[in-house]
C-alpha cells in the first residue's frame, strides 16, 4: 500500500508540473468552443442549457488527454520498474492480457472523445450537425466495446455474474453483449454527467477509491496499480476543473473513463457494486433517456430539461450545490458499494 499511495502522489505531481502549459496549450489550437450551440442528441437546439452556461465559453476542452497519455506511459514503465527491482507482482489474471484490455479501453476510447470533440470545436458552424453523429458514435462504441468483452471472456475467461442472494451464474458468450452493455451504458452515463464543474470527476474519484480499496485487497497489483496512477492525475485535473472550471474533460476524457470505470468493475467481477457505486451515473443517464424517449414518442419534452444535474440548476440549485450535494451522494453509495463488495467477499 505504501509503493500504491506514493504512485498516487507522484502521478498527482507530474500531472500538476503539466498541466498549466497544457491548458495553454489548448488555448493555442483554439480547442476551446467560442460560442455556446449545443445540440442534444436528435441535433435540436438546447437553450437552457446554453443560457445556464453562457460563462463557460472559451473554456478550454480536452483535459483529459492528459491524464490519458501520461497514465499509458506511466502505468508500463512503472510496472517494468517493479519487475526489473524484483518486487513481487500478484495478478488475479494473466499480466499482460489485463494491461492489454485496461489499456485498450482507455486509450481506445479517448481517441472516439478527442474525434468528436474536435469536431465539435473545429466544426462548430457546421450547421448540419454538432460533433459525431449518434448513430456514428454508437457503431463506433459498440466495435470497441465488443473488442474488449470478447477479451475479457478468451484472455481472462470470465463469463460470471454474481447476484447477492441469489448467486453465481456462468453466462458463457452471452458474457459478451452484458459486458458491451456495461461498457457502453457507462460510457455515455459518464460522458452526460460531465456537464457541471467538477461534478464527474469528482463523482469519479469517489468511485475509483472504493473499487481501489477492493482491488488492493485481493492483491491485484497491476489494476490496483493503474487506479493509484489514474486518481493522481484526477486530482491535479480537479484543481483546476473545479467551479469556476479553468479547463473542461471534454469527450476524450468522458468516454475513456466511464467505460474504463465499467472494465474495472467487470475485472473485479463486482457487476451488481458497479451499479450501486456508480448509482450518480446511472440516474444522470436515465433522466436524458427517459427524456430523449418521451420527446422521441410523444414530441414534447416530460421535464424542462435534463439530466438531473441540469434540472436542479435551472430550478435555482447553485451549480457548487450541485456538485456537492451529487458528491455526497457518491460516498454514500460508494460505502454501500464497498460493504457489498466485501459481504460478497466473505460469503
Amino acid at each position: 500500500m505504501n509503493l500504491l499511495l506514493g504512485v498516487v502522489l507522484f502521478s498527482w505531481f507530474v500531472s500538476s508540473l503539466l498541466y498549466i502549459p497544457f491548458i495553454r496549450i489548448l488555448y493555442t489550437f483554439k480547442m476551446r468552443r467560442m460560442r455556446q450551440d449545443t445540440r442534444d442528441a436528435f441535433n435540436k437546439r438546447t437553450p437552457i442549457f446554453d443560457s445556464l452556461h453562457q460563462a463557460k465559453v472559451g473554456t478550454p476542452v480536452g483535459g483529459g488527454l492528459l491524464i490519458i497519455v501520461l497514465t499509458t506511459i506511466l502505468f508500463p514503465s512503472i510496472l517494468l520498474l517493479i519487475k526489473y527491482f524484483w518486487i513481487p507482482i500478484t495478478s488475479v489474471y494473466p499480466l499482460l492480457s489485463e494491461v492489454k484490455i485496461i489499456l485498450f479501453t482507455f486509450v481506445s476510447f479517448g481517441l472516439l472523445g478527442f474525434l468528436d470533440d474536435a469536431k465539435k470545436t473545429f466544426a462548430l458552424q457546421d450547421k448540419e450537425f454538432f460533433g459525431l453523429r449518434l448513430r456514428h458514435k454508437l457503431v463506433l462504441e459498440i466495435v470497441l466495446a465488443t473488442i474488449v468483452s470478447v477479451w475479457l471472456l478468451t484472455d481472462l475467461k470470465i463469463d460470471i455474474l454474481y447476484i447477492p442472494l441469489l448467486g453465481v451464474f456462468h453466462l458463457g458468450w452471452w458474457y459478451v453483449p452484458f459486458a458491451v452493455f456495461t461498457i457502453i451504458g457507462f460510457s455515455n452515463a459518464y460522458n452526460i454527467t460531465d456537464g457541471l464543474d467538477g461534478l464527474a470527476t469528482g463523482l469519479l474519484m469517489i468511485a475509483l477509491t472504493a473499487f481501489w480499496i477492493v482491488s488492493a485487497s485481493i492483491l491485484d497489483t497491476p489494476l490496483s496499480l493503474f487506479i493509484a496512477l489514474w486518481m493522481g492525475g484526477l486530482i491535479a485535473f480537479l484543481y483546476f476543473n473545479i467551479y469556476p472550471a479553468r479547463i473542461f474533460l471534454g469527450d476524450v476524457g468522458a468516454l475513456s473513463f466511464g467505460a474504463t470505470l465499467a472494465v474495472i468493475g467487470l475485472l473485479l467481477g463486482k457487476a451488481p457494486v458497479l451499479l450501486i457505486i456508480g448509482a450518480p451515473f446511472i440516474v444522470e443517464v436515465a433522466s436524458s433517456f427517459v427524456q430523449l424517449s418521451w420527446k422521441k414518442l410523444f414530441g414534447r419534452k416530460l421535464f424542462a430539461v435534463a439530466p438531473l444535474h441540469l434540472w436542479l440548476q435551472h430550478k435555482g440549485w447553485p451549480e457548487p450545490k450541485v456538485v456537492m450535494r451529487f458528491w455526497t451522494i457518491g460516498i454514500v453509495c460508494a460505502l454501500f458499494g464497498l460493504w457489498l463488495a466485501i459481504l460478497t467477499k466473505s460469503a
